[in-house]
């Protein structure tokens, strides 16, 4: 242990972290930029925070203050040490709906302030779009706005009052009127009035460099409000007094359609004088499905406000008559407004990848210029990124002329990294030529702060540095940012990536082929670290279950950037701080739908897992669950699950067998079925079906063949119901194809007879367990089963949805190289879709009954859930099902030391749903793991929707 190590342990209540992994979720931010700390320490309280700047100054080590880590411009990175607020000072002290103030911590996260207050019919102004992560200390720090900065204001607009623990140690409580100024700002102050009274642009967005004119005396000599924007370089904020706004009684928003975003641009500025909340703007690009928005090529999202619905509509309607545009839409509905409200907010993560799929960077991230110059600052921005080849698609807060955008800069290698900081200088001469400032939102940090004295020169500047000697006399805060900057180009996170491919199992088709691109789609946005699931999202349950970095999808994927970076993780796959923080990933796949940038962690985690166990022993459970279709199977064989099952209800047995298979000893073993799927498709009496419906092949994946096969039986009947024909896929190789031929007999494989009938399987728990070469092999040996299924026009049903999304993403994705992989995903529907896309004159049963239960987070993720949606309510199905994740997952919940996380995951929603189910009401549960979840946490017995439509078919029968 470090001397520094041991005297901060000696020194603070809170952890302390100088270990690879915590070094490791910290060594970025969402920024361009990379730097390893040399430890993290969680403080419990503002005397941790005094005593780590104490012990890190007598050692004349820096010190970097750090909320949810979304900072755009490298500011909260570090070489030093990093003070984590999330962990202990993440409270809200006080609310005083009275004098609508708040005191909150450093560490609270915006969402859970807007929580509080909002029963009091209160909220705190600013919103950025990181607003479920982003916390106060992190806003205060950047002079935050957000996308109602039109109405109320920057961060600095909200603050009151600020504890401060300065660079030297000192506890001071900003205010106004020079209230809790170090010695010697007055002074630098006094001396420089006429240079602070003309200084400093006019405009509304303007965050670069330190707010030093908010110290003269014409504008109160407010301390607190001149430090907001400093990024953590003039002290520490332990505590803040905020103010709040009284928030609308209803909202309408207006979506207004232009030709394009120059035509936005200049048509939001004319729009302020009707006092709008918002006046946010975006392109098509940004846009994955514009169905849902007026017609036009680009729109300017408007909020109004009102006591009544009617109000707010009224003020909405004035505008839209006011505006000149080519399409519209008036929202009143608050679903409906969330639904639009996340295009916007997904943005900042949507604009990492073109649409050519090529990659984009922030780095100018947020400029901002007077807003009745946006339209004319779009041309010249557009002209500059054609003169130096490179795009980037614009969004962001037209109403105060900020703009967003990420740039398709080459930042891997020397001639790329040359080009992105020649653009960076033009661009600042660009903003500064409009009245503008570099920073309109996020901050400078190193991505700016280099290039401020274009916008300020150099004598403010040295201002600038004057003021930071005065509270940092030892530059232990953050330094290299805002004044004495690092170099804008250096320390950029790619550099220390491999330049050559890495050697992978699956294809990453998206990220061509290149795994190191695949890691590199996380950008730090954290929408993963969001503490409660909105609506239908899945990302990420182990996150808030656990509440800890390691375990978000942000996290793992800085773990697994370091991993390929190698000089902090290094030993490569054989990671142990990687396998831990992946442990938990239930392979939900909820970040592949709900991340902007699409990180697909489960994939991630099969092929580490590949990797770190190739040539070595495996977990138990590797064995006994990701090896369950050989298993089950030759039970089936041996026709021996009545003594199976008998044997796993005798205690000591099943202890046995689950300590065996590495199970966890709180669950309990599922019942294997007396007769399989198949078994009953081979002897039940065909039913005389029309010739005149399309042919479907009816999958028996592993659970549904194996223990659950009145789902399979029940499907039968509702897909014949409905006029389709229903055949099983083949048991038996065929030499050749059909050639699209019915009823064509071929010649079997010598081999398959001896071994007996083979059956298909998409591979799930082989994959999900990292066994992909055995995986390959099963998925190879389905293909050839089904070569004359794909023969054929039919389509293939899946019932289970982690099987269907296993077909449609990890097949094509694992075989790469085979095209009948590609053809056989493209084949695949749920049991819904097919009903709709084969059947869609058939009316099914009305059974009238409300629903609970959850969407199935591989269905979220993959499939998409419309078809269900709809079939519900065309049988009278009503009601809404919850997000989230069940927590079992497959093998997930099953394996030992995963069941507390298991069932917190269950406990976030589900649970919660069924518990306070009316009566009568349908619990609908179409993964095998959903059911079995519900079953032994809950006593319910969930059901799969075919099972609830074949008992409606007897019914009206």
């Amino acid at each position: 242990m470090s001397e520094l190590e041991a005297e901060l342990r000696k020194a603070v209540r809170g952890e302390v972290g100088f270990d690879v992994t915590s070094r490791a979720l910290t060594t970025m931010d969402a920024s361009n930029y990379r730097r390893v700390p040399l430890g993290v320490v969680a403080p419990h309280d503002a005397d941790d925070v005094a005593a780590v700047l104490e012990v890190c100054r007598d050692h004349m080590v820096p010190v970097v203050a750090r909320g949810g880590g979304t900072s755009i411009a490298g500011q909260a990175t570090g070489t030093g040490i990093v003070l984590d607020f999330t962990r202990h000072m993440n409270g809200l002290v006080s609310l005083d709906p009275d004098t609508r103030t708040a005191v909150v911590q450093p560490g609270l996260v915006l969402d859970r302030l807007q929580e509080a207050a909002a029963p009091h019919g209160l909220r705190f102004g600013p919103d950025p779009s990181t607003h479920s992560r982003c916390t106060l200390g992190g806003m205060i720090g950047n002079n935050s706005c957000g996308s109602h900065s039109v109405a109320w204001g920057t961060t600095a607009d909200s603050v009151r009052e600020l504890d401060v623990v300065s660079g030297r140690g000192e506890r001071l409580r900003l205010g106004q009127d020079w209230d809790g100024a170090p010695q010697g700002l007055r002074e630098v102050v006094d001396g420089e009035l006429a240079r602070l009274r003309t200084g400093f642009p006019e405009l509304p967005r303007r965050i670069s460099g330190y707010a030093l004119d908010a110290l003269l005396p014409e504008n109160g000599a407010d301390v607190a409000r001149s430090f907001c924007g400093s990024e953590g370089t003039l002290g520490i904020v332990t505590e803040a007094v905020v103010r709040l706004v009284e928030a609308p009684r209803a909202r309408a928003l207006a979506v207004l359609g232009y030709g394009d975003e120059g035509a936005a641009a200049e048509a939001a500025a004319g729009l302020l004088p009707y006092g709008p909340l918002t006046v946010e703007g975006m392109a098509a690009d940004l846009v994955p499905s514009a169905h849902v928005l007026p017609r036009g090529g680009a729109w300017l999202f408007v909020e109004t406000g009102g006591e009544s619905e009617a109000e707010a509509r009224a003020r909405a309607e004035a505008i839209v008559r006011a505006a000149d545009v080519v399409g519209s839409t008036i929202v009143t509905d608050p679903g409906g407004q969330r639904a639009l409200w996340r295009i916007r907010e997904d943005a900042s993560g949507t604009a990492t990848r073109m649409p050519d799929g090529s990659e984009a960077w922030p780095g100018w991230e947020d400029c901002a210029v007077p807003p009745q110059r946006l339209g004319a600052y779009l041309r010249d921005f557009r002209a500059l990124l054609t003169a130096h080849g490179l795009r980037g698609t614009p969004y962001g807060h037209f109403g105060d002329g900020c703009i967003h955008v990420r740039i398709d800069f080459d930042l891997l290698t020397e001639p790329g990294v040359a080009a992105f900081r020649r653009f960076s200088e033009e661009l600042a001469e660009v903003v500064v030529a409009h009245g503008g400032s570099l920073s309109g939102e996020h901050g400078d940090g190193q991505a700016r702060a280099e290039l401020l004295p274009k916008m300020y020169g150099h004598d403010m500047v040295r201002l600038f540095e004057r003021a930071k000697g005065v509270w940092d006399p030892d530059d232990l805060l953050n330094p290299g940012m805002l004044v004495r900057p690092a170099p804008l180009d250096a320390n950029l996170r790619f550099s220390v990536l491999p330049r050559e491919p890495v050697d992978v199992a699956f294809g990453y088709p998206a990220d061509g082929g290149d795994f190191s691109a695949a890691v590199r789609r996380c950008v730090g946005v954290a929408k993963c670290r969001t503490t409660s699931a909105a609506g239908p999202a899945v990302m990420c349950p182990s996150f808030r279950a656990t509440g800890e970095e390691e375990h978000s999808t942000r996290g793992r994927a800085r773990l697994l950037h370091e991993m390929l970076a190698g000089e902090l993780v290094t030993d490569g796959w054989r990671s142990t701080e990687v396998r831990d923080a992946l442990d938990l990933c239930l392979a939900c796949k909820g970040c592949r739908s709900d991340c902007p940038v699409e990180v697909d962690m489960a994939t991630y985690k099969a092929e580490f897992l590949h990797h770190h166990y190739e040539g070595r022993r495996r977990p138990a459970a590797h064995h006994s669950l990701g090896r369950l279709p050989q298993w089950l199977r030759l039970v089936a064989r041996t026709r021996t699950a009545p003594l199976v099952n008998a044997l796993a209800a005798v205690p000591p047995f099943a202890w046995a067998a689950k300590r065996l298979g590495g199970i966890a000893p709180e669950r309990d073993i599922p019942r294997l079925a007396a007769r399989t799927f198949s078994r009953w498709w081979e002897r039940r009496e065909k039913a005389p079906v029309g010739t005149g419906g399309d042919l479907v092949f009816l999958w028996p994946d592993t659970f549904t063949e194996h223990l659950s096969p009145s789902v399979g039986q029940a499907a039968v009947r509702v897909l014949e119901a409905a006029g389709l024909r229903v055949a099983l896929p083949p048991t038996v190789r065929w030499r050749t194809p059909s050639g699209g031929g019915e009823g064509v007999t071929v010649a079997m494989d010598p081999v398959s007879l001896l071994r007996g009938r083979e059956r298909v399987c998409c591979g799930l728990t082989y994959v999900s367990t990292g066994q992909l070469d055995r995986a390959r092999a099963v998925l190879r040996r389905t293909l050839d089963l089904m070569e004359p299924v794909l023969g054929t026009a039919a389509s293939v049903v899946v019932l289970e949805p982690s099987c269907a999304a296993a077909l449609r993403s990890d097949l094509p994705e694992l075989l790469h190289d085979d095209p009948r992989a590609r053809r056989l995903a493209d084949r695949v529907l749920t049991f819904a879709e097919a009903l709709e896309r084969l059947a869609p004159d058939w009316t099914p049963p009305r059974v009238e009954r409300p629903v609970v239960g959850q969407t199935h987070c591989h269905q979220h993720a993959v499939l998409g859930d419309g078809p269900d949606r709809r079939l519900r309510e065309a049988a009278g199905l009503a009601g809404e099902l919850s997000g989230g994740c069940c927590g079992l997952a497959g093998n997930f919940g099953f394996e030992k030391g995963h069941y507390e996380v298991s069932v917190a995951c269950a406990e976030e929603q589900v649970l919660p749903a069924v518990r306070g189910a009316g009566e009568g009401a349908v619990v609908l549960a179409d993964g095998f793991s959903c059911r079995t979840q519900l079953e032994q946490l809950a006593g319910v017995r969930g059901r799969h929707l075919a099972e609830v439509l074949a008992e409606g078919l007897g019914a009206s029968g």
